[in-house]
C-alpha cells in the first residue's frame, strides 16, 4: 500500500485526533493540516496538525509546533506526515519546526523524516496550588526534536 499526502482542514483532522489519538485530545487550533490516504482511498490514514509553539519561549515568529500528529497505524505514515509538515512549514517561512514526544517513545519516525532530538524537556503537573487543574495528559518527561534549515 502506497501513501500519498493530501490538504486538511483542522476541523477534519481534529476529528480522526479526537477517533484514534491515544492519549491527548485535538488541540483547539492550528495553522495547518495535512493528511495521508492510501492512493485512491479519500479517508486518512493519518494526520498532523502544526500550530504556533505551546511555550512561549519558543514562539519568536520563525518557530512552529507539531501539536499532534495521529494515525491509523499505517506503516511509514508517521515520517511521511512528519516530513510533509516540515516542507509546508519551510514553505512558509518558517525556520524550526519542534515536536515533543513521551521519553518512552523511540522517535524512529521522526529520525527517518531528518528530525535530530534535542534533548528532554517539561513533563510534570500543570496544577499548582493557587491554579488548580486536572491533567488530563501524560506527565512524564518528554523529548524535544526539531527539523531546522
Amino acid at each position: 500500500m502506497s501513501l500519498s499526502i493530501h490538504p486538511l482542514t483542522l476541523k477534519e483532522a481534529a476529528r480522526f485526533v479526537a477517533a484514534h489519538h491515544r492519549h491527548h485530545r485535538a488541540p483547539q487550533g492550528g495553522l495547518f493540516a495535512i493528511g495521508c490516504a492510501a492512493d485512491g482511498e479519500s479517508s486518512p490514514r493519518g494526520v498532523v496538525i502544526v500550530g504556533r509553539p505551546v511555550s512561549r519561549m519558543l514562539d519568536d515568529g520563525w518557530t512552529a509546533e507539531v501539536t499532534r500528529l495521529c494515525t491509523d497505524g499505517s506503516r511509514n505514515a508517521c515520517s511521511i506526515l512528519y516530513a510533509a509538515a516540515w516542507r509546508a512549514a519551510r514553505a512558509m517561512g518558517y525556520r524550526r519546526l519542534v515536536t515533543y514526544i513521551l521519553d518512552s517513545e523511540p522517535g524512529t519516525s521522526l529520525e527517518a523524516a531528518g528530525w535530530k532530538c534535542v534533548g528532554e524537556a517539561g513533563g510534570g503537573k500543570w496544577s499548582r496550588v493557587d491554579r488548580p487543574r486536572v491533567d488530563l495528559h501524560p506527565t512524564q518527561k518528554k523529548m524535544r526534536w526539531e527539523a531546522t534549515q
